[in-house]
């Protein structure tokens, strides 16, 4: 470790390194939010590629139209000297003391425009609030319109919305019942006509659950099973080619070895309180040694895995969920009524929850995120998803949350990211574009104004306090948010998204207003 004086020294060297950065650069005209230019270059960034490799930099990054074309390292020697060739551009983003990242992935997401029957205003407030949090590609899983889900995928590839580029996984069986193996296949062909992207499976018999897997495999469909409590469980998906496992279910259901979790008798699935109060008590009842096939065959058969450990951290603490910062200024209050406990809505289920359920719950995680360490040892591909909209989880920012609970499992910060952009580009089909910060792929960066290998919380949209220099200051969170190679403000995103909550808060009171 250096001494004092050393680090100081090199301090002062970075310092003046990316001084004469941006004065060599300082004729370039910034950035303009949703403004695409024709070349924009990101000066000055330290990198992390999304490959698990270490920070690099300072580098210039050049974007033409919607592609990256060139990284440039900068020579500390030539810029104090004024010899410095810089890449030209007709805009620039100065990222000097910032880190840039790929765009994230978000492999379990919900686009919805209402939450229990009340109006999100559209989809505007989904989907930048996604963007504020840097999120330029999201796998949808669950949105009831197939034809305005592809329509807002659409929409978005043109770059006409705001937004991250979608891809759009239809809900096996709903709005369209399938009692029958060649309705199963009927419906999986039906999709592809449509132009989905895969499909998502959830409470699904085995004998349909079977041909609609083979089908999707003639037909190219990706797969993605949220396996609930029912017929199959991740020997199914090792047995079939699933693409990826959604949140943990079915996971430590195939390793207990009488073959079911031991309920009580008055357990009702459909009682969300009974749901979700005994699957906090069901990775204590996975036998390890069944637990480690189950893991090695996913590895092995190519399963993938998307937890989503954000989603139910409400179970473990719910308090902490309940008070949330971004809350204040963020929270629509469609999604703040949908949070309420209520029967009515899938996850308001914490009527009655104890202390003594936190606690199985806080287990339940011990052991759920060793199993991802142990999965990911012996080479599985663990992804990112923030499930929101449901269980006090905030679109976008739920994902931020999903890093550090990865962090939490015990995964280094640049294993963290890495699930959060090359991995999930991997689990979506589409590794050779996006999740890397590299040459050929499309320009999906964000520019974070702090050093999220050290601080997890500074790409929380609006920023956070942090420690610079021994002083605690405010940090702003992720400055820019580049999609397609357009540059979007962080700030600006969430100013809009602020005036949409304001907007609905006082059409609210207004209403209950004597």
């Amino acid at each position: 470790m250096p001494s004092l004086p050393a680090a100081a020294h090199r301090a002062a060297l970075v310092a003046a390194v990316l001084a004469a950065a941006s004065t060599t650069a300082s004729a370039q005209t910034t950035a303009v939010h949703a403004q695409r230019s024709e070349r924009l270059v990101v000066r000055n960034a330290m990198i992390v590629d999304g490959s698990g490799a270490p920070a690099r930099g300072p580098m210039d990054i050049v974007i033409q139209g919607n592609r990256i074309v060139d990284i440039v390292p900068l020579d500390p020697v030539a810029l104090r000297a004024g010899r410095a060739k810089r890449p030209a551009g007709d805009v620039q983003i100065d990222a000097g003391g910032k880190y840039v990242l790929p765009g994230l992935v978000n492999a379990h997401a919900h686009f919805q425009d209402n939450r229990s029957g009340m109006s999100l205003d559209g989809f505007e407030y989904v989907a930048k609030l996604w963007m504020a949090n840097g999120i330029t590609t999201v796998r949808e899983v669950g949105n009831d319109n197939t034809e305005t889900l592809l329509q807002l995928r659409d929409k978005s590839a043109r770059n006409e919305i705001i937004a991250p580029r979608v891809l759009a996984y239809p809900v096996f069986g709903r709005g369209r019942y399938v009692f029958s193996v060649a309705e199963a296949r009927l419906a999986m062909q039906d999709f592809k006509k449509m132009g989905a992207d895969g499909v998502k499976f959830t409470g699904t018999p085995r004998d349909i659950f079977d041909a609609a897997m083979d089908e999707a495999k003639k037909l190219g469909l990706k797969t993605a099973h949220h396996v609930g409590v029912e017929e199959t469980n991740a020997w199914d998906d090792v047995r079939l080619g699933t693409t990826s496992i959604e949140h943990w279910y079915g996971v430590p259901d195939a390793a207990i070895r009488d073959g079911r979790q031991n309920f009580p008798s008055s357990y009702n699935y459909s009682d969300e309180t009974d749901r979700f109060r005994w699957a906090g008590r069901l990775w204590r009842e996975a036998d390890p040694q069944l637990l480690d096939s189950v893991l090695t065959a996913m590895v092995k058969a190519n399963v993938q895995w998307v937890p989503t450990l954000d989603i139910y951290e409400a179970s473990r603490d719910l308090q902490r969920a309940q008070t949330q910062p971004w809350f204040k200024d963020y929270l629509h209050p469609s999604l703040e009524n949908y949070f309420k406990p209520d029967p009515a809505n899938h996850g308001s289920y914490f009527i009655g929850w104890s202390s003594t359920d936190e606690v199985y719950w806080k287990e339940n995680y011990r052991i759920w995120m060793a199993a991802l360490r142990e999965f990911e040892r012996k080479g599985g591909v663990i992804g990112c998803g923030d499930d929101a909209g449901f269980i006090y989880q905030m679109y976008g920012y739920g994902l931020i949350r999903e890093m550090e609970l990865h962090a939490e499992a015990g995964f280094n910060p640049l294993k963290v990211i890495q699930h959060c952009t090359a991995n999930g580009a991997k689990i979506l089909g589409m590794e050779s574009q996006v999740g890397r910060v590299r040459p050929g792929f499309l320009a999906d960066l964000i520019v974070v104004d702090g050093n999220p290998l050290e601080d997890i919380k500074v790409m929380y949209a609006g920023g956070t306090a942090a420690l610079r220099n021994g002083k605690e200051v405010r940090t702003n969170g992720i400055e820019w948010t580049v999609k397609d190679g357009i540059p979007y403000s962080g700030p600006q995103l969430l100013r809009e998204v602020k005036e949409i909550v304001e907007k609905a808060r006082a059409r609210r009171d207004a209403k209950v207003t004597p």
